[in-house]
């Protein structure tokens, strides 16, 4: 019988992908729920090739500080919750702490960001899991998100993304529904460069 061992971390996060992303829709819905969460009051979200080729989401939130970036693409980290009875009153969209890991294993994740008391921003290159180092940079307040070429290094995953025209139907009709259910957000959904 073979020996039983833990997963490395890098396989746990590829694992959780396919929980959290199969698709890029999936993908737009975690991001746009952070960007929510983070209380902002306008969410542009940028789209290539149906998401399968860049999905970026800007929001004017409270944005990350600098200090908490590693921290925010690591699994089970979260700003929403910080006990188990925290789990009965969940006021949040999401509150996993799993999102930001996930995209981050299975593409090029690239997240700037700037607080209201910062002069400058701060951003981070996630690789495939490879999690690179906190760089300042300038920066609106608030946060971008841009994740490109999805599935890059899960091959067997991205050939069951559908045509760019299915794919972005589904983005479509995430972004529709988060903004309907948030009126006083301004909303903008582009693709390949013509707003939809």
């Amino acid at each position: 019988m073979p020996e039983i061992k833990q997963l490395p971390p890098h396989v746990v996060n590829k694992i959780a992908a396919g929980e959290v992303v199969e698709r890029p829709a999936s993908m737009v819905k975690e991001l746009v729920e952070n960007a929510i969460d983070a209380g902002a009051d306008r969410i542009d979200v940028m789209l290539r090739e149906g998401g399968a080729a860049e999905v970026r989401v800007v929001d004017n939130g409270c944005g990350i500080a600098p200090e908490q970036l590693l921290l925010a693409t690591t699994s089970h980290a979260t700003s929403k919750i910080e006990s188990d009875d925290d789990l009965f009153d969940v006021s949040t969209l999401g509150f996993r702490g799993e999102a930001l890991a996930s995209i981050g294993s299975v593409s090029h994740l690239s997240i700037r960001s700037r607080t209201p008391d910062s002069d400058a921003g701060a951003e981070l290159q996630v690789d495939g899991g490879t999690i690179g180092s906190v760089k300042p940079v300038a920066a609106p307040i608030g946060t971008t998100i841009s994740v490109s070429d999805l599935f890059f290094n899960t091959p067997v995953r991205r050939k069951f993304l559908r045509t760019v025209r299915t794919e972005l139907g589904h983005c479509t009709e995430t972004v529709t529904r988060l903004a309907l259910a948030h009126p006083q957000i301004h909303f903008s959904l582009t693709h390949d460069d013509r707003i939809l």
